[in-house]
């Protein structure tokens, strides 16, 4: 697929939360966890347009990290990773851009998005939604999870290693 190392995408299509970590107004880091999806070349998250300081925070400073550390939202898988990239905000329509970008990434891994959409009319402030496309430039991968190692590191062409 991409550069990122296998078992790191592995981690991506299984994950149905990672740690997206910002850089906050007072330069200090703030994490969010969040669902990662992954085509192959972006990772992909979204967030409620309502009151996210974390959008914000991206549109300020776009550099931010993904990490992937919990094993039960890796379905067992004890691997863990951090990404490290820039980000940017996909706001045109909040209403509905968003299922053009990422719906059948979400689908995939969450099935049980399609009960949510039946009740869209129910929940419509959810619905409202801005897509964050994070493009990966350093990777740091623990196998196994044994953080008592260095991790491997890896940056994507033309990036600078972490």
């Amino acid at each position: 697929m991409g550069w990122l190392p296998a078992p790191v995408e592995r981690l991506l299509e299984v994950a149905l939360v990672g740690e997206l970590t910002v850089i906050g107004r007072n330069g200090r880091p703030i994490t969010h966890p969040l669902i990662p999806l992954y085509d192959g070349e972006h990772i992909y998250l979204h967030s409620s347009t309502l009151f996210s300081k974390k959008l914000e925070h991206i549109k300020r400073d776009a550099r931010v990290a993904l990490a992937l550390t919990d094993p039960v939202a890796m379905k067992g898988n004890l691997d863990r990773a951090t990404i490290q990239g820039t980000a940017r905000v996909i706001e045109d329509d909040p209403h509905s851009d968003w299922e053009h970008l990422i719906l059948e990434l979400w689908r995939k891994k969450e099935p049980a998005i399609d009960d949510f959409l039946k009740a869209r009319v129910a929940l419509p402030l959810f619905f409202e939604r801005a897509v964050i496309e994070i493009t990966p430039e350093r990777c740091l991968y623990w196998a196994n999870g044994d953080t008592s190692r260095p991790p491997e590191r890896t940056a994507s062409p033309g990036a600078e290693a972490a």
